[in-house]
This record gives structure tokens, sequence and C-alpha cells, in this order.
């Protein structure tokens, strides 16, 4: 079992970064993977980036490539992700999610068991 609880959003204006973190609970955060997804209000969920969890294995939305980095620290059991040059239509509440082992689809949010209750990220035009 684990609890994931994200932090960092806020109302940042277009072109500007925020850091979200994602700290999970239990003594085996090293061995899951783990994804960041994101909805925006009207919108279905979609993925935003995810990471192996041995952190050797990345996977980012071709919208938030080369803006966004996905990262983990697996000593504080926190995933985090950094994103620079925000833009208005990045605007969503930000989950990040977990599954043990290998995730064959990062990029599907079905893959994984466990879900934080979400962050709000406000882009300002």
């Amino acid at each position: 079992q684990v609890q994931l609880v994200e932090s960092g959003g806020g109302l940042v204006q277009a072109g500007g970064s925020l850091r979200l973190s994602c700290a999970a609970s239990g003594r085996t955060f090293s061995s899951y993977a783990m994804g960041w997804f994101r909805q925006a209000p009207g919108k279905e969920r979609e993925f935003v980036a995810a990471i192996s969890w041995s952190g050797g294995s990345t996977y980012y939305a071709d919208s938030v490539k080369g803006r966004f980095t996905i990262s983990r620290d697996n000593a504080k059991n926190t995933v985090y992700l950094q994103m620079n040059s925000l833009k208005p239509e990045d605007t969503a509440v930000y989950y990040c999610a977990a599954e043990a082992g290998v995730v064959p689809k990062p990029y599907a949010g079905a893959e994984y068991d466990y879900w934080g209750q979400g962050t709000q990220v406000t882009v300002s035009s």
C-alpha cells in the first residue's frame, strides 16, 4: 500500500516555472514506477510524464517534452515534476500515481493502482 501526497502547485504567469513534489509513504517506494497526470476542467485526464522504479527510464507527453522534467529521490520517497516555460494550457489539477514494478504502458492511467489527491496548477496569460 502506498499513499501519495502532492504539493507545489500554485498560480504562475506564462513563461514561469513550478516544481511539483509527490511524497510517498512506505518503505518500498524505490520499487514503484511513478507517473504524473493532469486533468483540466471539462477534459479527460491526460498523461504528463513517468519514471521507472530505478529512474533509468523517463517518458513524456509530446506537449510537455523539453519543458518538463520528471525525477525521483528514492532516499526521500519523493518524485518531482519540474515545469518550465509554463503555458496557459498547462492549467490543470496534477496528480501523481504509483505502480509496483515495471509498467508496460507508463502513459496509461489504468496501469497505476495508487493516486494522490492532486494539486492545482494555474498559469495566467
